[in-house]
């Protein structure tokens, strides 16, 4: 599936949107991430239950999206100079999304047992990342020995092998019930919704560096090759998050993880934006994709750790679907307006900054309740409280 969103992406940024008017594709990839959020609005909620409980139904899902990404990409490949293609890429792009969220339902109903889930999605996204930074380059040499259409046939290529591939999946059932009291209990604790929040703002970096870097770009002399490296520099730090992950996670918590992650985007973006030259924001690019990965994983960690009695398949399908939002809302920033780079760059900083102050507070806050409950346990007077006078001796 990587090898093949990747060449697509390669076909589409040569031949379309770095061919139009800078106006032109604003709106037209404007038109692009609105229709994406169509499946997370209604697909996601309406549907995903009834496929969790089904045989298979993941697998299957995951089959149906591969053939339909297959027949789009042979699509596409006929229609590169037609107004075809823009809902023909937008089709592919709701199809794309709905993989994420299936391959994060499915996932743990594969595993062993739920400690091996973080390295499992640890080694998925390290294969991701290789298979994107290494199929970049053999995309550009046939788009331009070739052309776009060729391109979009070897997409299309690599799709047809994700189909077969999933047949090896087995054909488990996600979620055979309704979620319970205790799950969705769990799933409310405030380290798990502070988490997911975290995890959502750095998902979100990553769309509006991704939009933002795309415009900027434009302005730029050989901008489609700057554009392809930000890309390639994405995948690559991202299998670097998730090859280093596991073992940041040992010696860090999770929780620490997360504010890491933020810190380290928050850094960045001010040197991006301090600097404001290419170079730094090839680093940005990477430097939110590492994060986002590394965030990933702590994430990840803390529902085992903290919701034990939630079905994982359904509770990171849901969160996955969050996140995916987030994406798309932070990437109609830069479309809708022409944010200047330093501008951009500040604001992924600032952003990410406000982010690791209220999770750090947070958390403190959460540890303050803790304490006072643990203290309220051992037999201490409540808060705002005194001790009763001990009581007076008998006199003989």
């Amino acid at each position: 599936m990587t090898a093949g969103d990747t060449a697509m992406v390669v076909a589409l940024a040569d031949s379309v949107l770095f061919s139009l008017d800078p106006d032109a594709a604003r709106s037209r990839v404007l038109l692009f991430l609105a229709i994406s959020v169509v499946p997370f609005l209604v697909v996601a909620p309406l549907i995903g239950p009834a496929i969790d409980r089904m045989p298979g139904g993941r697998r299957l899902v995951i089959q149906l999206v591969a053939v339909g990404r297959a027949m789009l990409s042979l699509a596409i490949a006929t229609q590169v100079d037609s107004l075809w293609l823009f809902p023909l890429a937008f089709a592919a792009m709701i199809l794309q999304k709905t993989y994420v969220i299936s391959k994060s339902a499915l996932v743990p109903s594969v595993v062993p047992d739920g400690a091996a889930l973080v390295e499992a999605n640890s080694k998925l996204g390290l294969i991701a990342g290789v298979v994107g930074a290494s199929m970049v380059l053999p995309a550009a040499l046939v788009q331009r020995s070739i052309g776009p259409s060729a391109t979009l046939v070897v997409s299309s290529a690599m799709f047809v092998l994700a189909f077969v591939a999933a047949g090896a999946l087995p054909r488990v059932v996600v979620a055979g019930q309704a979620a319970g009291h205790r799950e969705r209990q769990e799933l409310h604790a405030d380290s798990v919704v502070m988490a997911a929040a975290a995890m959502m703002l750095l998902r979100a970096a990553v769309g509006f560096t991704f939009f933002h870097l795309f415009f900027w770009y434009r302005e730029q002399d050989a901008g489609l090759v700057w554009f392809g490296l930000s890309v390639a520099t994405a995948s690559l730090l991202t299998m670097v998050g998730n090859a280093v992950g596991p073992a940041v996670r040992r010696r860090l918590r999770e929780e620490t993880m997360l504010l890491v992650a933020l810190g380290l985007v928050t850094v960045v973006g001010v040197i991006a934006a301090v600097v404001g030259r290419i170079p730094t924001a090839l680093l940005l690019a990477g430097a939110v994709n590492f994060a986002a990965a590394i965030g990933r994983l702590a994430f990840e960690a803390i529902v085992q750790r903290d919701a034990p009695d939630a079905n994982r398949g359904r509770a990171f399908a849901q969160f996955e679907t969050r996140f995916q939002l987030g994406w798309v809302g932070a990437g109609v920033v830069p479309v809708l307006f022409e944010v200047p780079g330093r501008v951009g760059f500040g604001f992924v900083a600032v952003t990410a900054a406000a982010a690791a102050l209220l999770y750090g507070s947070g958390r403190r806050a959460q540890r303050d309740r803790r304490s006072h409950r643990n203290g309220s346990d051992l037999g201490a007077p409540p808060a705002g409280r005194s001790m009763p006078p001990p009581a007076p001796r008998s006199e003989r």
